[in-house]
């Protein structure tokens, strides 16, 4: 009974692990900026939150596996300190396209030169509120801060980056009309 048992849960983990990891590694790259470093976080939320399975509950295993991510990342951050690679001038992006399916690397890459502006607990509750859409007290009881908290990390962290994106905007504009075609030169007709 115990081998059926430890089966069904090793299958559910799985099935699980193979749903999950698309959204957590989206968010943990977010969190990072780095392809490589969301990769390692995702891994290591994965790790933990297969030790914890039997204790997960049902319904709650993305929350669960989120809220360890973000924790993971936390204590990184914390032991070996912010590592940040910025170009000088960031672009804008909007988060919302972020989610988009029409959405290109382009667009990621400039969401992440600007979360990279923000400092670790702005940028943590941006991501969480606005990328994975979390309420404030969700936010806020994964964090362990209080709502008044989240609000204010969001708030500055916004505002942060507001006169990033429209320094950038008339630059991004400019370079999406010189790189659109004006005639039908090179079209087969």
């Amino acid at each position: 009974m115990f081998g059926i048992r430890r089966e069904e849960r090793e299958a559910a983990f799985t099935a699980f692990m193979t749903s999950a990891s698309p959204s957590l590694t989206r968010t943990a790259w977010l969190l990072t900026g780095n392809g490589d470093a969301a990769q390692e976080l995702v891994q290591a939320a994965l790790v933990k939150t297969y030790v914890a399975w039997p204790r997960v509950r049902d319904g709650q295993a993305l929350a669960y596996a989120r809220a360890v991510l973000v924790n993971h990342h936390r204590e990184q951050w914390r032991k070996f300190g912010r590592e940040a690679s910025v170009d000088e001038t960031p672009e804008p992006a909007v988060l919302a396209e972020l989610r988009s399916p029409t959405a290109t690397s382009d667009d990621r890459d400039q969401i992440i030169r600007l979360l990279d502006h923000l400092p670790p607990q702005q940028r943590t509750v941006v991501v969480l509120r606005y990328y994975a859409d979390m309420s404030e007290q969700a936010v806020a009881d994964q964090l362990g801060i209080s709502v008044g908290a989240v609000k204010s990390a969001a708030s500055r962290g916004l505002a942060a980056l507001r006169p990033l994106a429209s320094a950038a905007a008339p630059s991004a504009a400019e370079s999406a009309s010189t790189t659109t075609p004006t005639s039908r030169e090179g079209t087969l007709s």
